[in-house]
């Protein structure tokens, strides 16, 4: 942490509570008013700040403010709180990627496919713009196939889409989209070809 207030840096590791008789405070609370400090309470986020995001060198700092305030739709919360759920580290799988990967291996064992990986191939696209697939798999029949798995069909963005039509026009692979049915429709997987 870099205390801004002084006439040169004073370096202070995370975690320390005073420096000589001095107390640290929280980052979230420094050179904010009583209603900024409320906000970033109850959001867990400071507001933005332009200032300050240049002289932390930091990357910018998205505020939940316009969510409180009611200038978000309700759709648009609904889904940042899906998809903050579904995102992990490079390699881990969610549950719904791990469900698809035992259909995969019953598959494998039946002979209907020969291979498989999780996130093996990444797409570069266009400058700064890449595709990570789910899953490569290998049929039986030889020809490559390019698997994305999605918790429903309204959680797969329009980004998303824009990407796999675009991957799918550029690579002569096949890609597709897997979307788990419900237990009440017979459970198993949607399968979707992107053309």
């Amino acid at each position: 942490m870099v205390k801004r207030s002084s006439s040169w840096p004073v370096y202070v590791p995370v975690g320390t509570t005073t420096v000589g008789t001095a107390r640290v405070r929280e980052d979230i609370t420094v050179g904010r008013d009583s209603q900024q400090r409320a906000l970033a309470k109850k959001f867990g986020t400071q507001p933005n700040c332009e200032v300050d995001e240049i002289m932390s060198c930091a990357e910018p700092v998205v505020s939940l403010a316009p969510a409180a305030r009611g200038t978000v739709t309700q759709r648009e919360v609904a889904t940042k709180r899906l998809q903050a759920l579904g995102r992990l580290r490079d390699g881990e799988q969610n549950a719904t990627e791990r469900r698809y990967e035992a259909h995969l291996e019953q598959q494998r064992r039946a002979g209907a496919i020969q291979w498989y990986l999780f996130e093996g191939i990444k797409f570069k696209l266009a400058p700064r713009t890449f595709l990570t697939v789910d899953y490569a798999v290998l049929p039986a029949s030889g020809l490559l196939e390019m698997h994305d798995v999605k918790g429903a069909r309204a959680i797969f963005s329009d980004d998303a889409k824009v990407k796999m039509k675009v991957a799918a026009s550029i690579f002569p692979l096949v890609f597709k989209v897997a979307y788990p049915r419900k237990a009440r429709d017979g459970g198993g997987w949607d399968v979707e070809e992107i053309q």
